[in-house]
């Protein structure tokens, strides 16, 4: 007689152990003290805890991307395939950042957040951003793509140089056919073992989340809010629209509710919120990506582009800030110069990912080349940038999630029951035991 045996479902977690909430506790006591105790929150070694944690990230993004990528397409039989993939990806980029630009000039002349402005601005402030996006051409973007070595777009964790490199070794790769066994071997288990020191490094996320805002609040303050609280409101809930309505009606197309998608990212979107940085939730992104049901190949094409050519919250950010802007200045803006505004930023928005204010530069960028008398007035929101760029984060990695799903359906690479089954639980990121087992 034979025993059937069924494995025990594993113990749930005491609450407190959950990332998620972890990280939500840790944000709270990092505004309670930037707030209270302003200059503790301005420690130096306050501030290192954000930028120790977003660094440790940024150590395994390039080995992350490489071994996805270069796994993904070492196992497809076909190079069309890749090049497929990435043109669908590059269409839908286009027609959701158009949504999005377009998105922002609505509400922006619909609300009007900056009539009757009366706060003060201080233009020297803002010259080091317009110096940087003057010097932001598209040809220097083109050619930045290609490494100098393979080396150095390791060393610098320049995304789309190890991108690149990653397309072009995984299709020799592919090429080498039997030949090519070991070394795929090689690269799947060196991703099984990338993805078991993201698990160990995301346990720091409440640290990093914790120092991050703390210095936030404390270097910036309430006061930088003052009037420019209208303008942060209509943005936050501006972006929000844009995931609900336009993400969840792609969403809803695709098959699967924007809502569990959302939860189901959750402790990814308090790290960004935490970091405001989008790349600090990449490389566990792209885990929870291939758990959801995409193909290891749209994964690793898909999301590391999108992080250049599918800012959606830099997208709305520009259009109405500029708005705001020139709301605020008096100058009045035309139809055609508004919708020249949303051409120019189609571009701009591509030119800085990496760069330290990257949605501040590119906004510069945008103005200089419609309406250059604009520009001083980006001193107006230099104020209040940190806390727009939490919010353009946020909206940027619930843009490259969503994005690397509908590719994936497009492409027929999406297990639906995977799927399914993902966003009906929840999947802890610092798991070590599960996270060396993706893929």
């Amino acid at each position: 007689m034979s025993a059937t045996t069924t494995a025990a479902p594993a113990p749930k977690k005491p609450f407190y152990r959950v990332l998620y909430v972890q990280v939500l506790v840790a944000i709270v006591l990092g505004v309670i003290v930037g707030w209270v105790w302003p200059e503790v929150g301005k420690n130096e070694w306050i501030k290192a805890l954000g930028d120790g944690f977003v660094k440790l990230i940024k150590m395994v993004i390039a080995p992350v991307i490489f071994c996805t990528v270069v796994s993904g397409i070492a196992h497809v039989s076909e190079v069309k395939k890749v090049g497929r993939v990435a043109v669908k990806a590059l269409i839908y980029f286009e027609i959701v950042s158009t949504f999005a630009l377009a998105l922002g000039l609505i509400v922006g002349n619909f609300i009007q957040p900056g009539a009757g402005f009366q706060g003060q601005s201080n233009a020297a402030a803002v010259a080091n951003y317009a110096k940087q996006a003057s010097e932001m051409k598209s040809v220097d973007f083109v050619l930045h793509i290609i490494p100098d070595t393979v080396v150095g777009a390791f060393a610098q964790g320049e995304i789309l140089q190890v991108l690149l490199f990653s397309i072009l070794f995984g299709i020799a790769l592919m090429s080498l056919g039997e030949r090519g066994h070991t070394m795929r071997a090689f690269v799947d288990d060196a991703a099984h073992a990338i993805f078991g020191v993201i698990a160990i490094v995301v346990k720091a996320a409440p640290i990093g989340a914790f120092g991050a805002m703390a210095f936030t609040i404390g270097r910036y303050g309430p006061q930088a809010l003052g009037n420019l609280a209208g303008l942060i409101a209509t943005f936050y809930l501006t972006a929000l629209a844009f995931v609900v309505i336009v993400l969840g009606i792609i969403a809803r197309i695709a098959g699967f509710s924007i809502f569990k998608f959302l939860k189901y990212i959750k402790d990814e979107l308090l790290i960004v919120l935490g970091t405001s940085s989008s790349e600090s939730a990449l490389p566990q992104m792209m885990e929870k990506l291939e758990r959801l049901g995409c193909s290891k190949p749209v994964v690793g094409l898909v999301v590391p582009t999108g992080y250049s050519f599918n800012l959606d919250g830099t997208n709305i950010y520009m259009t109405l800030a500029t708005l705001f802007i020139a709301q605020a200045m008096n100058v009045h803006l035309s139809f055609g110069e508004q919708i020249t505004i949303l051409l120019v930023a189609m571009l701009t928005s591509k030119g800085a990912s990496g760069i330290t204010g990257a949605g501040f530069i590119t906004l510069a960028g945008t103005l200089a080349a419609v309406r250059p008398e604009l520009v001083p007035g980006m001193a107006i929101v230099l104020g209040i940038d940190k806390f727009m760029s939490e919010c353009r984060a946020l909206t940027n990695l619930c843009g490259n999630g969503v994005a690397c799903v509908i590719v994936a359906w497009w492409e027929g690479e999406l297990d639906r029951d995977k799927l399914r089954m993902a966003l009906d639980r929840d999947i802890d990121p610092s798991d070590v035991e599960v996270a060396v087992t993706t893929g």
